[in-house]
């Protein structure tokens, strides 16, 4: 994904904005990952409670960078619903970006009902609660090395 990404923004010095705290772990090995100029920021949002989805978002920190006329992607760690990447899509697009892409670590495409393309997909996994590489259950398990699945006891 990253040697992708270098590809398509080759001197255009891209904005990587990361959703806390879920992407901080594949935002870094894919930053590494990168061979271009760019710069990072963080967004923070809330819409879990245990293993559902709370039904709003609520947004506990936002990007300190201005994004006018920027390349934008958004660094993800999962898009379940779709509902979290909507709002951020939405709000990062109100600051008039000069584009906005999605690079998301996993994709549950059986469930995730969005308008848009999403631009860079690592993995796809079955409707599952994944823990893991950044991925928690109540603030816990983010620590593991792998990707497992809560309801079936497996790596995914």
């Amino acid at each position: 994904m990253g040697k992708e990404i270098s590809e398509k923004y080759t001197d255009k010095d891209p904005i990587f904005i990361g959703v806390l705290n879920g992407s901080f772990m594949f935002m870094a090995d894919l930053l590494r990952s990168i061979s271009i100029d760019c710069e990072m920021d963080f967004i923070k949002v809330r819409s879990y409670v245990g293993k559902k989805s709370s039904g709003t978002i609520q947004l506990i920190k936002d990007i300190s960078a201005d994004v006018t006329n920027r390349h934008v992607i958004l660094v993800e760690d999962i898009i379940d619903s779709g509902h979290t990447i909507q709002f951020l899509m939405e709000r990062v697009s109100s600051a008039l970006p000069k584009s906005v892409s999605i690079a998301t670590f996993l994709i549950k495409p059986d469930i995730a009902k969005i308008d848009f393309a999403v631009d860079f997909i690592g993995f796809e996994i079955p409707p599952e609660f994944v823990v893991g590489y950044g991925l928690d259950f109540d603030q816990k398990l983010r620590h593991l090395n792998g990707v497992y699945s809560l309801e079936s006891d497996t790596v995914v």
